[in-house]
């Protein structure tokens, strides 16, 4: 996992290609949440059917607001563990670098997805996240870095033992 580095900070500070953001904004997050409800309510295994959004991602350009390119993802809800919720997050990091090989950068930095007000646990997110970031890698020989940014300690040391250092 030699391209792969650890960053405690801001991700507007670094100098990569693109920054992969999860969509956490209210359009997206309240949505999923109606579906969690509705789903709740009925069959359990209508969330997953229902909810289109999971794993989209679309770019947004670099501009001369914003000097980097932003890959946004939208991750899945934690609900327990039983509605390939970590299946559907490593999409979302396997579509990242996906989308990130296709524009040929060679940088990226990645913030957590799916944690937060997702629920998502940390320790395997960050599993998840480190495995499909290495698994392209090895398949991007062109791509110079990923980064793992995170914004305090704990997060920064789960991603340094999952990476190894």
């Amino acid at each position: 996992m030699h391209r792969i580095k650890i960053h405690q900070g801001k991700v507007a500070t670094l100098n990569v290609d693109a920054i992969v953001n999860p969509l956490i904004g209210k359009d997206s997050f309240d949505r999923q949440k109606s579906h969690k409800e509705s789903s709740d309510k009925t069959n359990p295994n209508q969330f997953q059917s229902q909810n289109s959004l999971i794993g989209e991602i679309r770019i947004v350009p670099a501009s001369a607001d914003s000097p980097n390119a932003v890959i946004e993802v939208i991750g899945p809800l934690w609900r327990g563990g039983d509605y390939q919720e970590e299946e559907q997050l490593a999409s979302c990091y396997r579509k990242a670098m996906d989308m990130a090989k296709k524009q040929n950068f060679r940088i990226i930095a990645f913030t957590p997805i799916s944690g937060g007000a997702k629920g998502f646990p940390a320790n395997r997110a960050t599993k998840i996240a480190v495995q499909q970031v290495d698994s392209a890698l090895r398949k991007n020989p062109l791509m110079e870095w990923v980064i793992f940014c995170c914004s305090d300690p704990v997060t920064t040391a789960l991603y340094r033992t999952q990476v190894g250092r």
